[in-house]
């Protein structure tokens, strides 16, 4: 049940994310890129009954890499790094006098939609 809510809260974070960047709020779609992942990680973890505090992103980074790339090796290595490096773009976007590039917001789309979509596939098979 959880994993669902979560499922379905990132992928409206990736609609919202392409919405702020086609509108050019690259700072905001980068946030929402993030938050997809995070939340698919959260229906991910939800859905193999693993246990993590919620409002700990380095605890849902750790348990799910440790989980479905290291030891169960669900996912491809190379998105071992995807929810470490969105949260590092998202921290910069809220946090420092910058502005987001147009360029690195399409990253983080890219890599929080490939993340969603492998999640989505394991969650449905």
């Amino acid at each position: 049940m959880a994993e669902t809510i979560f499922l379905a809260k990132a992928k409206r974070n990736i609609q919202a994310a392409q919405l702020l960047f086609d509108n050019q709020l690259y700072d905001e779609s980068a946030n929402r890129a993030y938050y997809a992942a995070f939340q698919a990680a959260l229906a991910m973890l939800s859905d193999a009954n693993i246990q993590v505090d919620r409002k700990s992103h380095k605890a849902v980074q750790a348990n799910f890499n440790s989980a479905f790339i290291h030891k169960q090796k669900v996912f491809p290595s190379h998105v071992k790094s995807y929810l470490s490096d969105l949260h590092a773009v998202r921290i910069d976007a809220d946090y420092k006098p910058l502005v987001i590039s147009k360029k690195v917001t399409m990253q983080q789309i890219r890599k929080a939609k490939e993340f969603v979509e492998l999640i989505d596939r394991e969650i449905r098979k």
